[in-house]
């Protein structure tokens, strides 16, 4: 799945994701960019 790292500041395929439930109760995909190792977020069901 691809996301947005910030710090790169470039769409990436992320690595280990993993499906969580933000605080509002929204699902999201959490992950780590390959190549910086910053945390990187998708907001939505996969």
């Amino acid at each position: 799945m691809q996301g947005y790292c910030m710090k790169c500041r470039a769409k990436k395929e992320m690595k280990n994701t993993k499906q969580i439930t933000m605080k509002n109760g929204r699902p999201a995909t959490q992950g780590v960019c390959p190549d910086c190792g910053t945390k990187m977020f998708k907001i939505g069901k996969a």
